[in-house]
């Protein structure tokens, strides 16, 4: 069973990850795994915090001679910034602490501080900040990327791209050659294939800078290779898709999720919707006749193109704050201002690739089993002559 957790506080010392059930024999490109850490801090309308740090993998157990060997992975990512926390967020406390706290006494709207400060009887927001922040995503990241070395041995590939920012949208599907082109750029404004479109997207957080705010927009997902079966129709905790959807979700900040064209379907008749099936008589293969279902059907891998998109709010920290309440004094109050970003769209594309990644791997290794990648391997390819004589 492949399971992770992180830990860590956003001005901490570091994050922490730990990655529990991937065979041995994985081979780990670290580099790699430093690129992915590089895309999430990428995007136009990103913050100052993105020009402190700068992150990099330290694996600490799991990993050995560039692969790995079966047990549990542990994962470090510094926090540059600590140094300047080290005051205030201290493990022990020490004589006139007090003093140097920075406490959060005006929960921001949209965020989890209100509702953190009162579930945890914590007289400021302070701690829920720290643990809510999306700098968390930065572990998750970490472990997606181990996650996509150990797909990329089934010829499986999870890349993002932006669909929108804001009230202005990329019109059409690109392909799947253009989003691997996307992605290999060393550069990255907004994410999206289409240069007119990210010039129209670039406005839209130009606007939203000047006057204060900030904005969202939709990221889109894509997993290419992906083999038939993966998941499963015969209850509702296995169906891969409701899995998906948990995980993208999770993200701070996304509050919507769809697979395949679910909106554009759900105002459409049946005979528009649905992907047709054909028979390749030549190739001995199914064909389809569109990817509307985005490589999902009864909850399984149909092997098309897996479509995941991921809703994303604005931020909740604004610089032109938003009505709140003191909470020392209940009074009326504007909300804390903590350092910010504009527009995350982009990065948010790259932490759903980490996650869809995590997901994809669990659902692989539940089908496929093994202890070692070779094992895994044998298997696959036994399903794979399986599915090919079918």
């Amino acid at each position: 069973m492949l399971r992770f957790e992180t830990a860590g506080e956003s001005h901490g010392e570091c994050l922490v990850a730990t990655l529990t059930g991937l065979p041995s024999g994985v081979p780990i490109d670290i580099s790699r795994i430093d690129r992915e850490l590089w895309r999430r801090q990428q995007g136009f309308g990103r913050g100052g915090r993105m020009k402190i740090e700068t992150d990099r993998v330290h694996f600490v157990s799991g990993i050995r001679h560039s692969q790995t060997i079966g047990s549990p992975i542990a994962i470090l990512l510094a926090n540059k910034d600590w140094k300047n926390w080290t005051d205030v967020l201290p493990v022990e406390d020490y004589e006139g602490s007090e003093e140097k706290k920075k406490p959060l006494n005006r929960p921001r709207p949209g965020h989890a501080d209100l509702a953190g400060a009162i579930k945890y009887n914590q007289p400021d927001a302070r701690y829920v900040l720290e643990r809510a922040s999306a700098r968390e995503t930065t572990a998750r990241v970490a472990v997606g990327a181990v996650c996509k070395e150990f797909l990329r041995n089934f010829g499986v590939t999870v890349l993002s791209h932006v669909v929108a920012v804001g009230h202005e949208r990329l019109e059409r599907q690109p392909a799947w050659a253009e989003i691997e082109a996307l992605c290999q750029k060393d550069e990255v404004l907004l994410g999206c294939v289409d240069g007119d479109t990210e010039q129209r997207f670039k406005a839209v957080v130009d606007k939203a800078f000047r006057t204060g705010d900030t904005v969202g927009g939709v990221f889109e997902v894509v997993a290419h290779g992906l083999p038939i079966g993966l998941g499963s129709h015969i209850a509702w905790d296995t169906r891969l898709d409701g899995r998906l959807a948990q995980a993208i979700v999770s993200m701070q900040a996304v509050k919507g999720v769809e697979i395949g064209f679910a909106a554009d379907g759900a105002s459409s008749f049946g005979s528009k919707v649905q992907d047709t099936i054909g028979y390749n008589k030549d190739e001995r293969v199914f064909t389809r006749g569109a990817n509307r279902a985005g490589g999902l059907e009864g909850g399984m891998t149909n092997g098309q193109d897996l479509i995941v998109r991921g809703l994303l709010k604005p931020i909740s920290t604004l610089r032109r704050p938003l009505e709140s309440v003191d909470l020392p004094t209940r009074e009326s109050a504007s909300a804390a201002y903590e350092r910010s970003d504009v527009c995350v769209v982009p990065a948010a594309g790259v932490i759903g690739e980490a996650m869809v990644s995590i997901v994809l791997t669990q659902a692989m290794l539940e089908k496929f089993g093994g202890d070692s990648l070779g094992e895994t391997l044998r298997n696959f390819e036994g399903y794979q002559k399986q599915v090919r004589e079918y």
